[in-house]
């Protein structure tokens, strides 16, 4: 049996949240319908709503249903970059991270390419935590072109927890709006929309126990970024289409759960991690946690492992029945130096001998131990494996 320790990329469908589906499932009704059976999802539909609204700190007017984290990061960036531009053609500049997803880069990069739009990308520090002092120096030199600002609350390679709110707060200054990709953080770490400053932020299901496919854009209610979908004006017209309250409550169920069970699940998680990477340390004396003396994510463990490469300890410890990642598993099945790494700092070769291992809810004492004995007795083989 598979030891699963890649729940950064997904992780189990909880029973709450398939009973909900499943439920939902049984009901016929469009809830756009004005109808009985019609009104009976809407009212699903709009349940889901307030639960996911408390879960996430928000008001429920500031949920929109979609797809996932990346329509989200597309929609809030590329959405409030037009607004503002379409406003004050003047603002094109967007502020970012070269250690964001790719969710968050390519449309950054697409923005740039076919739309006119200024990037500057925010320095790091080596540990990954953001340059606060190169971040003022960007915003205090484009202060009245920056169109946005995004930034990712956690990172979902390191785990690397950026201060939110100071963001925010240095962004108000200058009426900056600020978008968070927060599909690494909802669940994980408390995150509080209101008490954010944000304008806008993405959510998962399938980080948090959903099935896949179904996510949220937080959007405050002040904001009224474009919308790359038209129709039917559904969502606060920000994404017209027959809403999916199956997949919405679901989401919903999965996310209060989470959510009220994280102060334990922290602890709980917190030590686990502690015990694999003392154990780890004993394997590879040099290995280089990447982000250990920064602000981090209990769930998540970065590693460095000199002398290898990173596709050869995922086929290795994956042959052993342990599954983990190199980074983010959304980028097609594509392996290379990460782009993290790179962006905080270390070599090419330091970026091509990383390993991700994240924790869960299903984790326990045994995942950690079974992992640990694969990579005692992979790790001399994967050294031999890399090129001199």
């Amino acid at each position: 049996m598979s030891v699963f320790l890649d729940h950064a990329s997904t992780t189990a469908l909880r029973k709450t949240a398939k009973t909900a589906l499943n439920d939902a499932l049984e009901m016929l009704g469009n809830p756009s319908s004005v109808h009985s059976q019609g009104r009976t999802t809407r009212e699903l539909l709009e349940a889901a709503r307030d639960t996911l609204a408390q879960a996430c700190g928000a008001d429920r007017s500031e949920i929109i249903f979609n797809s996932g984290g990346t329509e989200g990061d597309n929609h809030a960036i590329k959405g409030i970059y037009w607004k503002q531009n379409q406003q004050d053609p003047t603002r094109r500049v967007i502020i970012t991270s070269p250690t964001e997803h790719h969710a968050v880069l390519d449309p950054v990069s697409w923005l740039a390419a076919n739309q006119g739009a200024e990037v500057h990308y925010v320095k790091h520090l080596r540990n990954g935590m953001v340059d606060f002092a190169d971040l003022e120096r960007l915003v205090d030199q484009h202060s009245s072109q920056i169109a946005l600002i995004s930034l990712m609350w956690v990172n979902n390679e390191t785990g690397v927890i950026t201060d939110i709110p100071r963001v925010t707060e240095l962004a108000s200054k200058h009426s900056i709006p600020v978008h968070s990709d927060a599909v690494a953080a909802f669940g994980h770490v408390p995150i509080n929309f209101a008490e954010s400053g944000l304008t806008a932020m993405s959510l998962s299901g399938h980080k948090v126990g959903a099935p896949i496919g179904v996510g949220a854009l937080v959007v405050a209610r002040s904001a009224k970024p474009a919308s790359l979908v038209h129709g039917g004006g559904q969502e606060r017209s920000l994404r017209s289409g027959t809403m999916n309250y199956s997949m919405a409550a679901s989401f919903a169920a999965a996310a209060g759960e989470a959510v009220n069970e994280l102060a334990e699940e922290m602890i709980r998680v917190a030590s686990l991690r502690q015990k694999l990477e003392q154990a780890v340390a004993q394997i590879v004396p040099d290995v280089i946690f990447t982000s250990a003396d920064a602000e981090r994510a209990s769930y998540n463990s970065h590693m460095i492992l000199p002398g290898t490469q990173s596709d050869a300890l995922l086929f290795l410890l994956d042959q052993q029945g342990v599954c983990v990642s190199a980074g983010s598993a959304c980028q097609a099945g594509v392996l290379g130096p990460s782009h993290v790494l790179i962006g905080m700092g270390y070599t090419q070769q330091e970026a091509s001998a990383c390993i991700r291992v994240t924790l869960g809810s299903t984790t326990d004492q045994s995942d950690i131990e079974a992992f640990t004995a694969a990579l005692a007795k992979i790790y001399p083989v994967a050294l031999q494996a890399t090129p001199a």
